[in-house]
Order: structure tokens, then C-alpha cells, then sequence
């Protein structure tokens, strides 16, 4: 794994492409305030991995423990905490400068980017699993019902995992192959093509993409 950046979706606008002549939706993610944290490496840690802190945090709302963390560090408080694995101490990047930027990530880069989507609150089934529903005809009377649930016979219950209606939404979710479209420096934020899960000032965590690599102008 690469390293990456943690962010805060801003909201969603719109580039133009006036080569093109299209107008491209994307989504703005401010990741002004990442600090490096804490560097782990084999000998100490049995793996190596950079620890970075975003978005920063009023001292009195953490634990004793927590707040012995920040000071080792030198660092301030922060509400997110993140780490980011390598495969090997050699591939650890250089964290002199303390606080990585927009600047990490250039335009038409591959990215993954990592968030919680929206809640739904109580959802049915038709909604939360995609059943297709009873029949919608005169004479039915549950046309969104789940329809039999538990055992006629034994074991005379129902199963675990059964797909009933419940609370949806709020699930990690990884949107892979996304592309950088503008990085601005200035204003440490990153435009990324499409939308990106989560509501407006929910956290998100940009990585280099995993399944693609490489820098493309298409």
C-alpha cells in the first residue's frame, strides 16, 4: 500500500472540459491538516505503517491515554487517526515535512476512496436487500412484505442472517478506480471524478488505487 491522505467531502460541482466540450461532475475533498503522527517500523513495531492524524480535536473530549499519544508526538489533538501499511521499512516515505498536502496526488491519477455511506434509518426489504416484492395486482395485500420468514417444520425458527427489515445505511464502503481531476495546492483540496459515499463533511481516506496504477490522460 501507498500512502495516502485523510479528507473531508466538501460537496460535489462540476469541471468543464473545454477541449472536450463536457462538463465533468466531481467531487471536492478538503485534506488541509493532515499531520504525520507516528512512523512504525519492523524492529519496533513488527510492521511498517505511517500513522496520520486529520481535522483537529479540543483536548478535554479524550482519554488520558490518547492524549499521552499526541503529546509523544509533538502533535496536536486530532478526531481521526489512520494508518497506512507498507510492505517493507525501505518504502516508508519521508515524514520531515509534517504535514502532507494535496500535493501527494497529481491530476489524472488513480485513486480508491474510502467512506461511510448516508444512513436510511428503518428500511424494508424491497429497499435494504432489492426484493422484488409480492404481487402489485388487486386481491394482494403485501406488495412490499418479505413474505415467509421461520421453518414450517423443524427447526420451527428463524435463521441468523435472515434478511429482514432493519436499519440501513452507515456501512464502510471502498469506491476503487476513481480519477483525479484537478489538485489545487492552494486551497488543499482535490477534485475526484463522480461522487464518493458519505453526506457533506463526513470523512473520507484517499489512497493510490489498488488495481490501477498508472497515471492516464484518457
Amino acid at each position: 500500500m501507498a500512502l495516502g491522505l485523510l479528507g473531508k467531502k466538501v460537496g460535489m460541482t462540476r469541471v468543464f472540459d473545454t477541449e472536450a466540450g463536457t462538463s465533468i461532475p466531481v467531487t471536492v475533498v478538503d485534506v488541509s491538516g493532515n499531520e504525520f503522527l507516528q512512523v512504525k517500523t519492523s524492529e519496533t513495531d513488527g510492521y511498517s505503517a505511517v500513522q496520520v492524524g486529520y481535522d483537529d480535536q479540543r483536548e478535554f473530549r479524550l482519554n488520558l491515554p490518547k492524549r499521552g499519544h499526541f503529546n509523544k508526538y509533538g502533535t496536536s489533538p486530532k478526531k481521526l487517526v489512520k494508518e497506512f501499511r507498507f510492505e517493507s521499512d525501505a518504502e516508508i516515505p519521508n515524514t520531515d515535512e509534517p504535514h502532507p498536502g494535496a500535493a501527494l496526488f497529481e491530476a489524472n491519477q488513480w485513486i480508491d476512496v474510502i467512506g461511510t455511506t448516508k444512513g436510511k434509518g428503518f428500511q424494508g426489504v424491497v429497499k435494504r436487500y432489492n426484493f422484488a416484492g409480492q404481487p402489485d395486482s388487486h386481491g394482494h395485500m403485501m406488495h412490499r412484505r418479505p413474505g415467509g420468514v421461520g421453518a414450517g417444520t423443524w427447526p420451527g425458527r428463524i435463521w441468523k442472517n435472515k434478511k429482514m427489515p432493519g436499519r440501513h445505511g452507515v456501512y464502510s464502503r471502498t469506491v476503487q478506480n476513481l480519477k483525479v481531476v484537478q489538485v489545487r495546492p492552494e486551497d488543499n483540496v482535490i477534485l475526484v471524478s463522480g461522487a464518493v459515499p458519505g453526506h457533506k463533511g463526513a470523512y473520507v481516506v484517499i489512497r493510490p488505487a489498488v488495481k490501477k496504477t498508472a497515471l492516464s490522460a484518457s
